[in-house]
């Protein structure tokens, strides 16, 4: 199936059902996303701009620019899709690039689409070539042609499109091609979060999850959160089943913060088991590099593409590791790091098996 969920934002609609039973209301509390732009913490200047874009386009009464968001998994590129088509009060199509397959898929989710609709596809970048081209008459002429039999006995059948948003969500905005990505009127990277905002979003998070949570430890888990708030609001989640089952204090402090994410295998600067046996893998078995990504993915035994999207955007950010044309290198503060952590488990340190 193309199209995985049908979100309707249409406030009439949704008033016909008013009651609620309990396991509506746990759905709801934990869903820590936010609804609206208003709602929305970092990412100011996309916020912005995407606010400006949504007022102009309703005033005009049109569909919105096409949209491409591109960045580290984690980030909001989904939860923006969902905020767009809540402002618009529209209906969210989601989908996903492996699942268009077929041109057919293609001419049945296009087609099914209503005016003002707004059509999410998560990893954009893996729809296969023979499918995107269907894309560059809908995106710009809001129409598709489907071409059916073949040769002389070819015909081409034209089908017109409700006006209707696309908005799609990358990892590697690099593997589009020139043609999909220029079609798209607004092109957003989002960038890894600030210590503050996400201390905002744990302390919004935890009001929602009925958590009584002290300030510094909100704190600690916006330090240890790699700057991403998929990993904050998942911390959160370890933090109070730790606090819940194995504290009585009623308010969860940075103490009981710390203990679980330590558990967790988090450290003080939000690195885990992997992010360590990536750097501890670079700097002995390479000698610090450099060495190729798929030779660490073969000794790691992992896939290349979670050490890409999930290892390593942190570790550049945080400058552990540098990308040479030879391949990856650790860097003297990663080596430092690395020293410290043997450092602390030869004293017999809390941290425990670091590796």
């Amino acid at each position: 199936m193309a199209i995985e969920k049908i979100i309707d934002n249409n406030p009439e609609d949704n008033n016909k059902n008013k009651e609620s039973t309990k396991n509506d209301v746990e759905e709801i509390s934990s869903d820590l996303r936010p609804k609206i732009l208003k709602e929305y913490v970092g990412q100011i200047n996309i916020v912005t701009s995407l606010k400006t874009a949504i007022q102009a386009s309703e005033a005009r009464s049109e569909a919105m620019d096409h949209v491409l968001f591109h960045g580290p998994p984690g980030l909001g590129k989904t939860t923006l899709a969902h905020v767009i088509a809540k402002e618009k009060k529209s209906n969210l199509v989601v989908t996903s690039g492996p699942s268009l397959e077929k041109p057919a898929d293609i001419v049945g989710l296009l087609s099914n689409l209503g005016e003002g609709d707004v059509l999410f596809i998560d990893e954009i970048h893996r729809i296969s070539k023979g499918v995107e081209e269907y894309f560059y008459s809908a995106m710009e002429d809001f129409k598709v042609d489907f071409i059916t039999g073949s040769g002389t006995f070819a015909k081409t059948l034209t089908f017109p499109l409700k006006r209707f948003t696309l908005v799609g969500a990358t990892t590697r905005v690099g593997m589009l091609s020139s043609p999909l990505r220029d079609r798209f009127g607004l092109t957003y990277h989002l960038d890894f979060y600030s210590e503050d905002e996400l201390t905002e979003i744990v302390n919004r998070s935890s009001g929602i999850l009925g958590v009584d949570i002290e300030q510094d430890a909100s704190q600690e888990i916006a330090i240890r959160s790699r700057g991403t708030p998929r990993i904050a609001n998942r911390l959160l989640r370890r933090v109070r089943d730790h606090h819940q089952v194995n504290h009585t204090e009623k308010k969860l402090n940075k103490i009981i913060s710390s203990e679980a994410m330590e558990l967790e295998g988090v450290d003080s600067k939000g690195l885990d088991r992997l992010d360590r046996q990536y750097l501890l893998t670079l700097s002995n078995n390479y000698n610090g590099g450099p060495a190729g990504i798929e030779a660490l993915a073969a000794t790691l035994n992992e896939e290349t593409q979670t050490l890409i999207d999930v290892v390593e955007p942190y570790l550049l950010k945080i400058g552990f590791i540098i990308r040479t044309p030879s391949g990856r290198k650790v860097t003297l503060e990663a080596l430092r790091y690395l020293g410290e952590n043997a450092n602390r488990q030869a004293g017999g340190s809390s941290q425990g098996s670091m590796f």
